[in-house]
């Protein structure tokens, strides 16, 4: 893994490597074949139910063609069409029934699958990794700041001494804000769209199949769990899942400025809190009394690689027309940009369980 080029392939990888492995499900280019697969079978089902095929006489054989899916086949098949959903629909149409064979990808243009997918994949992400994560450090925090709710502390402004609070109620904002924050990502991962709405978003071809093309893409995405966006050129509103990304950004910069308060904190002439620090581990290379604050710094840090990203969010609003590829490559990085999230997330939760308060210390700087 350390041939790989991104850190989040390697060190990140190390450190989260439970976290990452349940990312990877939804997030890695594996998963993101599997989901398109998926998209592709409700296609079928739902050409099946406005034929009124019998779906009960297909259920075990349509479930097993996931399960025998073979990624890398799509992968060798992609080499020879030079696109990605085409191979994907040559591998699939090989494994399904025959007489289904001709329903997979009916009446479809590729972002229908991608975008689809894509907003299944993200929001599976969220509710089953990113939304557990977030409640297990809001939980700690709230476990801290009850624990501290009555431990006198200087309050600081600008850097300076203040009038007391506790520290205790210092973390409580913590807990209001990334509360909030938390239930707006909730929301807006169960508010992305999908479409099947074909090439330009006009339903040219389903209308050549049905009177009501409308209803196929209900009925599509139903079986997906989605609702159809209210308006679709070849490509979803960017809005739904841009609003889910500043979300967890916002968290994102809560925990940034939990970190550095923390750090802060922690430094030689204010010394009231202290990370965990385990036996064998030092501060140094050269200076093996220190005990620097480097969880803290860590996440700090990961905000400020990953934070500026959001520039591309927003760029990724602008497409010419009905469509064209310039958000094609930016949003692969949408996955990478949830890994540093979670990474951050999972690195503050270690510190707020192991953290040290030095309340003789709060005291004397009190006095």
């Amino acid at each position: 893994i350390f041939e790989n080029l991104s850190p989040l392939d390697h060190r990140y990888w190390l450190s989260n490597e439970a976290l990452f492995s349940k990312l990877s499900y939804y997030l890695s280019e594996d998963g993101a074949v599997r989901y398109c697969a998926r998209a592709e079978l409700a296609l079928v089902k739902a050409h099946c139910m406005m034929r009124g095929i019998p779906l009960v006489d297909y259920e075990t054989q349509l479930e097993s063609v996931i399960k025998e899916l073979d990624v890398d086949a799509v992968y060798k098949e992609e080499e020879r069409t030079k696109h990605n959903i085409r191979a994907l629909v040559n591998v699939l149409q090989k494994l399904m029934p025959a007489e289904l064979a001709p329903l997979v990808h009916l009446g479809a243009t590729s972002v229908d699958i991608l975008d689809t997918a894509f907003a299944c994949r993200i929001r599976d992400g969220v509710q089953h990794v990113v939304l557990p994560l977030l409640a297990e450090l809001l939980e700690s925090l709230c476990l801290l700041a009850r624990e501290e709710a009555e431990t006198p502390q200087i309050g600081r402004t600008h850097g300076q001494h203040a009038v007391p609070i506790t520290f205790g109620f210092a973390i409580a904002e913590y807990v209001s804000r990334l509360g909030k924050t938390l239930q707006k990502i909730d929301t807006a991962s169960h508010d992305l769209r999908g479409k099947l709405a074909g090439a330009t978003g006009s339903y040219n071809a389903l209308s050549m199949l049905y009177t009501e093309p409308e209803k196929v893409e209900s009925l599509y995405l139903k079986e997906l769990g989605l609702l159809p966006s209210e308006h679709a050129t070849q490509l979803v509103e960017p809005e739904y899942l841009l609003h889910l990304l500043l979300e967890i950004n916002c968290a994102f910069g809560i925990i940034a400025n939990l970190a550095d308060d923390l750090r802060n904190l922690q430094r030689s002439e204010i010394d009231e809190i202290r990370e965990g620090f385990a036996k064998t581990q030092v501060g140094s290379s050269t200076m093996p009394q220190k005990r620097n604050p480097w969880n803290s710094e860590h996440v700090k840090s990961l905000w400020k690689a990953f934070a500026p990203r959001v520039m591309t969010f927003f760029m990724d609003q602008i497409s010419e027309h009905q469509r064209d590829l310039t958000n094609s490559a930016s949003q692969r990085f949408i996955a990478e940009y949830i890994a540093g999230f979670c990474a951050a997330c999972n690195r503050m939760k270690s510190v707020i369980s192991s953290i040290a308060v030095n309340r003789d210390k709060m005291l004397a700087n009190i006095a």
